[in-house]
């Protein structure tokens, strides 16, 4: 039985094998195994989220009845139990999503792989798929990989692709297994970037001087009345941030169909319109407008930045105008971040072209699962979640295809030739 990518839905999917009885080959082709999963923790690794089951799976949209699907196999509560399994306690924090208790991706990691091994999982590194044999017809056998000393052919009863998005490429996920499925018949969505940034036409004293500031706390709200709070980061090109990741789908969608959009920041949430109008609206005397807003509205910073760089010139002043700025303030996104940037990626495997075991239909034996499947999640822990779950459902589908073709006493690993 061969594994084809070693991050966290790979993983994951050698452990649902292994704990079925088969022995399990996985192959990965960076020099070490899990490097996305090691890089999503370096800022506190989020495992999952504690809201309950039917918010949770509405994050996943379009895709949300596929997803959750999986998750009915493997859910959030899952995630936890099983993270305790590996001897890693995990809390609840202030936003909901859950983390393990030293905040760490590493100790999980390792102590995953031990399992792993322990269970007799076998791991390949440096072994980079290249397809199938091009004598072959596609399928499990005949799986041709490069490696530091040559191309290496294997020959397994069934696999599991886990392959990745595009996203963050020099880690792994460079989507250079699209080509081959399409080759062999297999409807693959093109991969554009989810939980991205975007580009806005700053001035330089904007991306000099405020590259790298927090915006928060700050409502968003897009063209269809869709609106969010919370809070991003002004970047040398634009916006990114957990806020913008939240809403990544219907803007970069709204950018695809008309070359820009138009989002609009409230920037002081918490206050009404007529208490930002009277406010404003006092008289300053000798002070500056920028001690003004200041001084009777705590507006300074980034947020008078803002305000300067999507207002006109005459908006300051007149000061109902400029009362409607503050809690109205049009903000024009021109771009999506480059795909290789984004925290993940849209697109991948049509899940119509799986039946419900996640096998591709055209191709029997042949499994997929994690982020080479086409659905997007936002950040807070529903990506690694959902990876986890569409392993387990591809895991499963895999351990029954093998189980009705392989006798139990002859359940090999996959052979090399």
């Amino acid at each position: 039985m061969a594994v084809i990518g070693a991050g966290p839905a790979g993983l994951m999917a050698a452990e649902v094998l292994s704990a079925a009885g088969w022995r399990v080959d996985v192959y990965d082709a960076m020099p070490s195994v899990g490097r996305k999963f090691l890089m999503a923790g370096k800022g506190g690794m989020n495992l999952t989220h504690s809201e309950p089951a039917e918010p949770f799976v509405a994050r996943y949209g379009k895709r949300a009845d596929a997803v959750g699907r999986w998750l009915r196999r493997f859910s959030a509560d899952d995630v936890r139990s099983w993270a305790h399994r590996l001897g890693v306690d995990t809390f609840v924090g202030t936003s909901g999503r859950v983390f393990p208790l030293d905040m760490k991706a590493a100790p999980l990691l390792r102590a995953w792989l031990s399992r792993l091994r322990a269970a007799g999982v076998r791991l390949h590194v440096r072994h980079r798929w290249l397809g199938w044999d091009e004598n072959a017809c596609a399928g499990p056998d005949d799986l041709r990989f490069a490696t530091s000393a040559g191309e290496r052919r294997v020959r397994a009863r069934a696999v599991v692709l886990t392959l990745g998005g595009a996203s963050w490429p020099q880690l792994g996920s460079d989507a250079a297994w699209v080509p081959s499925l399409r080759e062999h018949g297999v409807s693959v969505a093109p991969l554009i970037p989810a939980n991205a940034g975007f580009e806005a036409d700053w001035t330089p004293h904007m991306r000099e001087r405020f590259a790298g500031h927090p915006v928060k706390p700050v409502t968003m709200t897009l063209p269809d009345g869709t609106t969010r709070q919370g809070e991003f980061v002004i970047s040398e090109h634009g916006i990114e941030g957990s806020l913008v990741y939240a809403l990544c789908a219907p803007i970069r969608d709204a950018i695809h169909a008309n070359g820009s959009t138009q989002v609009h920041l409230d920037l002081l949430p918490d206050w009404t319109p007529a208490r930002v109008a009277t406010e404003v609206s006092r008289a300053r005397g000798s002070r500056s407008m920028a001690s003004h807003l200041q001084s009777r509205l705590g507006i300074a910073g980034v947020k008078a930045a803002l305000l300067r760089e999507c207002l006109p010139r005459e908006t300051f002043d007149d000061p109902a105008a400029l009362a409607l700025g503050i809690k109205r303030l049009p903000l024009t996104l021109l771009r999506t971040r480059p795909i290789a940037e984004a925290i993940s990626t849209a697109g991948g495997v049509s899940l119509e072209a799986l039946d419900d075991a996640l096998m591709v239909k055209t191709v029997p034996g042949v499994f997929c699962a994690g982020e080479m499947l086409d659905w997007e999640a936002p950040t807070g822990g529903y990506l690694l979640t959902a990876c986890f779950a569409s392993a387990c459902v591809a895991g499963d589908g895999a351990a029954a295809y093998l189980a009705a073709r392989v006798t139990p006493d002859a359940r090999p690993a996959a052979t090399a030739r």
